[in-house]
């Protein structure tokens, strides 16, 4: 049960990290913002493993450097996605991650049960029920569904080598995977030299961003050490719920009826995975 419930306090870290960010993005650009994260983020871990004053237990940490690249491209086009569409219907979208680990998990010898697949199962209808936007008698995927499908796919990219990082020590592979995408997005700025300047309130809320996304990253390298990969992965998908919710009570974004119900049926899936 313990991975099962750090996954879902990754899925809760994430969720409101990646409302805060994509937030304040649209205000801030959105490299500006992430490189600020990076910044908050990276901190917050390197004190955390310098505190815990041991080197990595195996050099498999390493394969988090892989998980960063896809993870932080994903997270680029996420944060575009937000800038350009409704949070409410990018973030759904963005969570379909999880079929990538879920396939990788059951093509390398994860066998859940009947019950955690029937939650499989609920969870992913129910994150494209929640992509689906409705104006006057229409159904139409929503804008910014293309960069919400790049993130998704970067994301997916990103929780199978997390997961073998963090089950050989999932200290050291956040410090990894946090230092690696610093040194992307650090890059992005050497190459497109946006204005890094932000009044110091909004740099606090950016560099909250970033602590919050690399706490969602360490729980999900925790829960990698007893869990598999195939269902701590789509646990900790579950960020777009969050980040749904959040948006429509502080942005008042409309959540239609289908998206509703993509949400009773996400959250039945939880039950059932930890089942």
């Amino acid at each position: 049960m313990t991975p099962l419930l750090l996954a879902l306090g990754a899925s809760l870290a994430w969720g409101v990290a990646d409302f805060i960010g994509p937030l304040i993005s649209r205000t801030w650009g959105t490299l500006r913002v992430m490189f600020w994260a990076q910044i908050g983020g990276c901190a917050g871990i390197a004190l955390a493993v310098a505190v815990r004053g041991e080197g990595p237990a195996n050099w498999k940490v390493l394969f988090a450097v892989l998980a960063s690249i896809a993870g932080t491209l994903g997270l680029y086009a996420y944060y575009r996605g937000m800038a350009t569409g409704a949070m409410s219907v990018v973030a759904p979208i963005a969570g379909a991650s999880a079929v990538i680990p879920v396939i990788f998990g059951v093509l390398t010898g994860d066998k859940p049960s009947s019950a955690q697949v029937a939650g499989i199962a609920c969870a992913l209808v129910g994150v494209a029920l929640a992509s689906i936007e409705h104006t006057e008698g229409n159904r139409r995927l929503a804008a910014g569904v293309g960069l919400a499908l790049l993130a998704a796919l970067g994301f997916g990219l990103y929780f199978p080598p997390m997961h073998i990082a963090g089950k050989a020590d999932f200290w050291w592979a956040s410090l990894l995977f946090r230092s690696t995408a610093l040194l992307i997005v650090s890059l992005a700025v050497v190459a497109r030299r946006p204005t890094l300047r932000m009044p110091r309130k909004w740099l606090g809320i950016a560099l909250l961003a970033g602590i919050g996304d690399m706490i969602g990253n360490a729980l999900f390298a925790a829960s990698s050490s007893g869990g598999l990969v195939s269902l701590t992965a789509v646990l900790a998908s579950l960020y777009p719920i969050v980040t749904v919710l959040l948006a429509s009570a502080i942005l008042h974004e409309r959540v239609a009826g289908f998206q509703k119900l993509g949400i009773v049926l996400t959250l039945t899936g939880v039950v059932l995975i930890s089942v």
